[in-house]
């Protein structure tokens, strides 16, 4: 290799700092140099060691052999979870660093499983009979892993990125612990397919996999505290083989009837979370947060040993696969310290001591042990020759009866300096703003989530307004709405100039449509009260009606004896009244004949104003078809759409068009193009920048009742 091929595998992450060098220099990289950061001597890998596989770009090894591949391990790029008394990581650890779960103190939140037959059907395109007929322990996962994938940016344009060995796009591994389901599932299959099999939860990772449009392997992991680090195990070993881009890693773990308590006081509980896992070289190259990197696992059955024997071999053996020795791990999660948090959370018990062991690495403090009190900072170890070493983390799960043991070495991601929003557009472009464009479901679910992004990203009393970081945020932020969420029926776009203006714009959308609703409803309120009136004036007609025909009666039979009696004098003005009758026919017939031209003229004039209002409702619905405005921001409802829209977003024309369209920055055209159906986000081709992590979509919860009836009860946002 020349220097240019060597340098090009360096940039790619294909060679390390230190091979690339010694391939520079002439020098042979030999252990000493990959081993200097140890503290130690310790002893060479073991080959029936799983460990992560090298990290490198997602592309396929160079032709040509070469040195071995940097075995760099796999970053953690986003994880999401729910446990006992804990709706999400934040809670999680205010929870942990009180040391249990102090009642007085504890956060606001709800367990895992509260609410567990509540779901949002329509997010995830299922009708209420379908989601009712799914294991609740499935609806629990589907929802975390989406809010995961969510997190890492990864439902949009940037999923199709995440690419198999042979090229194949959204390639994504997903790999499930759980406990035993409580009832057979029967996840609906697409139009044409047939319906996924019941069972005990196997096909579980291929349902969630058809329902996300997921490619990569999966694979299902019994019940056990170690599962979860089972399954992490067995998806570190796809990726290094190259069969999926990034693997989803989750457990859920609902426990049936009554808590259980601890002897320590924390009583069992439900506990679900997910992790997303890349190779460290491309989840650093396309700018994702990385939480911490897996540097081995160890998995086996104990067979007859004991289960300290059996713990104390896998941990030797991850730590070998490493090039660490016992001296360089500051921390130790295991079953015993997550109880003290969580409780026995099943199946889940392996995450939430990997959940603990990320946070302390991110947060750098060690929360409490069993017996202390409070939590303390985390010093970050030294060599020998006083060079800093990265903090490191082992989670392990003693076997169980009939169930392995498992052990995984962490450590904290590389320190790198603070990475720069990148920077927006400059003069003219500014003043133009940045097109945000933001899609859902339904209007419901994009009202909620446009409130939930102003109130959370973009705050009311935002000082960054008209400044330089102000308009880089809004740049980062619309860039991240683009390619980092998922394409739905129901999409605003509005042109900002700055957070503010933007954040002011999405809560009068939101205001507006919460209104149009309160109005809807009371006009289906006034409608219902209208007919009830409606019915009762028909009564009252009918009883006038009756009384009416009663003195019709009466009078008929004075009529009868009048006519009789005036019959005769009748006769007799016959002659004269013939005569004046023909006169008065004759100006009947002038009359009506004015009559008739006025009714003409009136009724060319009532085509002219009707003609008038059609054409002004013309316009209205055109204008609301193309996306009829709220304020600054504009939306359209494509659920009833026919068709690919008007432009066909395969074609490799049609990308041109747009990238053509975004490099000019036409946002106007691409506003209108959105709102007519075409998914312009997949043609935004700007530059690499970092991940800018987001609120979730909100989902907007309702009970599910049993036999797959909905209910009627209101949705509950979250």
């Amino acid at each position: 290799m020349d220097h240019r091929d060597i340098l090009t595998r360096f940039k790619n992450g294909d060679l390390g700092r230190e091979q690339a060098a010694a391939l520079l220099t002439g020098a042979h990289p030999g252990s000493a140099a990959r081993h200097a950061l140890l503290t130690a001597e310790v002893a060479p890998p073991r080959a029936a060691v799983s460990q992560p596989p090298p990290a490198r770009a997602l592309t396929t090894a160079p032709a040509g052999g070469g040195p071995p591949l940097p075995a760099d391990g796999y970053a953690i790029t986003a994880l999401h979870g729910r446990f006992p008394d804990a709706d999400g990581l934040d809670a999680f650890w205010h929870t942990a660093v009180l040391g249990g779960r102090d009642a007085g103190r504890r956060t606001s939140g709800s367990p895992a499983g509260a609410g567990a037959g509540d779901f949002d059907a329509v997010f995830f395109g299922l009708t209420p009979q379908d989601a009712a007929l799914m294991d609740p322990q499935e609806r629990l996962l589907l929802e975390v892993l989406w809010q995961t994938l969510e997190t890492a940016g990864c439902t949009g344009a940037r999923l199709d990125t995440l690419t198999a060995a042979d090229g194949e796009p959204r390639a994504v591994g997903v790999y499930v612990a759980h406990d035993p389901l409580g009832r057979a599932a029967v996840a609906p299959a697409p139009a044409g397919d047939a319906p996924a099999a019941a069972g005990a939860g196997v096909t579980l990772p291929a349902r969630l996999s058809t329902l996300l449009d997921l490619r990569g392997p999966g694979h299902c992991v019994g019940g056990g505290g170690a599962a979860f680090l089972v399954a992490l195990h067995q998806a570190l070993s796809a990726l290094r083989a190259g069969e999926c881009g990034a693997a989803l890693v989750g457990a859920v773990g609902p426990r049936p009837g009554p808590a259980r308590r601890h002897p320590l006081g924390a009583e069992g509980g439900q506990g679900v979370g997910v992790v997303l896992l890349r190779p460290l070289a491309a989840a650093r190259a396309a700018g994702d947060t990385v939480h911490a990197v897996v540097r081995a696992t160890a998995v086996a059955h104990p067979g007859r040993r004991a289960r300290e024997a059996a713990a104390d071999r896998l941990a030797r053996r991850a730590l070998a696969a490493a090039g660490v020795t016992a001296a360089g791990v500051g921390l130790r999660e295991t079953e015993t310290t997550v109880a003290a948090t969580t409780g026995d959370t099943g199946a889940a018990t392996g995450l939430a001591a990997l959940v603990r062991a990320v946070l302390q690495l991110r947060h750098g403090t060690l929360l409490p042990a069993p017996g202390d009190s409070s939590a303390v900072p985390w010093a970050r170890p030294h060599d020998q020759s006083g060079r800093e070493l990265p903090r490191r983390a082992t989670v392990a799960v003693r076997p169980a009866a009939g169930s392995p043991a498992a052990h995984v070495l962490l450590e904290e991601p590389p320190r790198r300096g603070p990475e720069p929003i990148a920077a927006g557009p400059a003069g003219p472009a500014a003043a133009s703003g940045e097109l945000v464009l933001l899609s859902a479901p339904t209007p419901e679910h994009l009202a909620a989530t446009a409130r939930r992004l102003a109130d959370r990203v973009l705050p009311a009393d935002a000082v960054e307004d008209g400044t330089q970081d102000g308009r880089r945020l809004l740049a980062a932020l619309a860039r991240e709405l683009r390619l980092g969420r998922a394409v739905r029926d129901c999409r605003l776009a509005v042109v900002a100039r700055d957070t503010g203006e933007l954040g002011a714009a999405l809560r009068a959308f939101a205001d507006d449509l919460a209104g149009a609703d309160d109005r809807d409803r009371a006009d289906d309120l006034a409608g219902a009260d209208d007919l009830a009136g409606a019915d009762d004036l028909a009564g009252a007609d009918d009883r006038d009606g009756a009384d009416d025909r009663g003195g019709a009666d009466d009078l008929a039979g004075a009529d009868d004896r009048d006519r009789a009696d005036d019959r005769d004098g009748a006769d007799d003005r016959d002659g004269a009244d013939d005569r004046g009758g023909a006169d008065d026919r004759g100006g009947a017939d002038d009359r009506g004949g004015a009559d008739d031209r006025g009714g003409a003229d009136d009724l060319a004039g009532a085509d002219d104003r009707d003609r008038a209002d059609d054409l002004a409702g013309a316009d209205d619905q055109d204008r609301a078809g193309a996306g009829g405005a709220r304020g600054s921001v504009r939306c359209a409802d494509l659920r009833g759409a026919q068709g690919p829209g008007v432009l066909f977003g395969e074609l490799p024309e049609t990308r041109a068009y747009l990238a053509a369209l975004w490099r000019g920055r036409r946002l106007d055209a691409l506003a209108r193009l959105w709102l007519a159906g075409v998914d312009v986000t997949a043609a935004d081709t700007a530059g690499a920048a970092p991940v800018l992590p987001l609120p979730t979509s909100a989902l907007l919860r309702r009970p599910l009742r049993e036999a797959g009836c909905p209910a009627t009860d209101g949705p509950t946002p979250s």
